[in-house]
């Protein structure tokens, strides 16, 4: 029962309108503000989370898990080292590619690209180009076909579309006795792909390998294999057991050591906004701080009355430790339900603020994505409502110790 009382008061304190109409708005914007900050930080973090798997998702698209390269470039009998390779428990498929540099020109438009030979059939084991075709098929590089897949970058810079010729033109040139001439070929665009990433979607195209073979001189040789293992995280001690095992002699790459820097900074980024976005929490959870003492002050008679009546010290310790939870408490959920709600429709509010004033968050062509997306973790949510829940509950303890050593007598004097 004395628990009962204690928590009735202190509740009845953060309800009662008080003749002082300050303290009451002081209490509305320290809950407010716990809100905000709350809120804030949930989505913040939810969208460097969000640029975080949609970075590990796109560069996995283009990049494969791992890859394996000889020193010359030249990686010799590739179907043997695919058998091989595949021949891992933890490989789930390997694919040959060919990488060279070339120069696109389609009229009076032209545009220096990575080209990238593939086998489509056994690239689709691999990567997830495929899935991001916007208009033809990968089946369409066929051998001796000559056709060419084009990011949605590339094509829009070049004014290509489907059917369009466009020339492929090498630094690699053929000598003849008039001098070196360039070695150019004629392509045709059988369809575009987009993956989101202007770096990728601007710079590289696709090729049938044995076309790219025949481009760049590479007989029955290609740069490398690219691997897909069954856990991505495990990557590169996956490929580095399976070229030791091969017989080693070969240059070995996985997906993190390639992009390495971008999820390092990813991350550096993500514990520098939590740390900074944190201080803010704290400052909207100290404010509980004055709005305490000035209730203290506003229910100094309050206090005097029930320490006459047998209240102990520590129950009046209670009373405004529980105004003061109840305020972080109720500032945490309302910081949680708008968090949320702002996250799972952050895209559809970017979309329309975009529409409204005309505006682009993120250009593609100064960002690697263009898009602004959200990943809400439910482990990030219960850490940042813990942190601001101990916050308040400290920020209630000063104010409520003074409260508990009020003297009755002296609060009573002039009364």
């Amino acid at each position: 029962m004395a628990g009962r009382y204690e928590f009735w008061i202190g509740r009845r304190y953060v309800r009662s309108r008080s003749s002082n109409g300050f303290v009451s708005l002081i209490s509305a914007i320290s809950m407010l503000g716990i809100t905000v900050a709350v809120a804030v930080l949930i989505v913040v973090l939810s969208v460097v989370n969000g640029f975080e798997r949609e970075l590990q998702d796109r560069l996995l698209a283009m990049t494969a898990h791992a890859s394996i390269e000889h020193a010359d470039g030249r990686l010799r009998d590739w179907r043997g080292w695919v058998e091989r390779v595949e021949e891992h428990v933890e490989v789930a498929a390997a694919a040959p590619f060919v990488n060279g540099q070339g120069l696109l020109v389609l009229g009076d438009r032209l545009s220096g690209a990575q080209i990238s030979g593939i086998e489509p059939q056994l690239e689709s084991r691999v990567s997830g180009i495929g899935d991001a075709l916007i208009s033809g098929d990968l089946l369409s590089l066929q051998a001796g076909s000559f056709n060419i897949v084009l990011g949605v970058e590339l094509a829009d810079e070049l004014r290509a579309s489907i059917g369009d010729k466009v020339t492929l033109t090498l630094a690699e040139g053929i000598v003849t006795p008039v001098g070196i001439v360039p070695r150019t070929k004629r392509f045709t665009v059988s369809g575009t792909y987009r993956i989101g990433m202007y770096e990728f979607d601007r710079r590289v195209a696709f090729v049938n390998i044995e076309d790219a073979q025949k481009l760049f001189r590479l007989s029955e040789d290609v740069s490398g294999i690219r691997l897909a293992v069954t856990d991505i995280y495990r990557a590169s001690q996956v490929v580095r057991a399976v070229a030791l095992d091969a017989g080693g002699g070969v240059l070995v790459s996985d997906w993190t050591r390639r992009h390495v820097n971008f999820f390092r900074s990813i991350q550096i980024t993500k514990s520098i906004l939590f740390v900074i976005l944190l201080m803010v929490v704290a400052v909207a959870a100290f404010n509980i701080v004055s709005t305490l003492v000035m209730v203290v002050k506003d229910k100094q008679s309050d206090i005097a009355i029930l320490r006459t009546v047998g209240a102990t010290p520590s129950a009046i310790l209670r009373i405004f430790i529980t105004q003061g939870c109840i305020i972080g408490v109720l500032g945490t959920m309302g910081g949680v339900i708008l968090g949320v709600l702002l996250t799972l429709n952050l895209e559809n509010i970017v979309g329309f603020m975009e529409a409204t004033f005309g505006i682009k968050f993120l250009a593609a062509d100064v960002y690697f994505i263009s898009d602004l997306p959200a990943d809400l973790r439910i482990a990030d949510v219960l850490q940042i409502s813990a942190i601001a829940l101990v916050l308040a509950l400290l920020s209630t303890l000063y104010p409520a110790w003074r409260g508990a050593r009020t003297s009755p007598a002296e609060a009573l004097r002039y009364e």
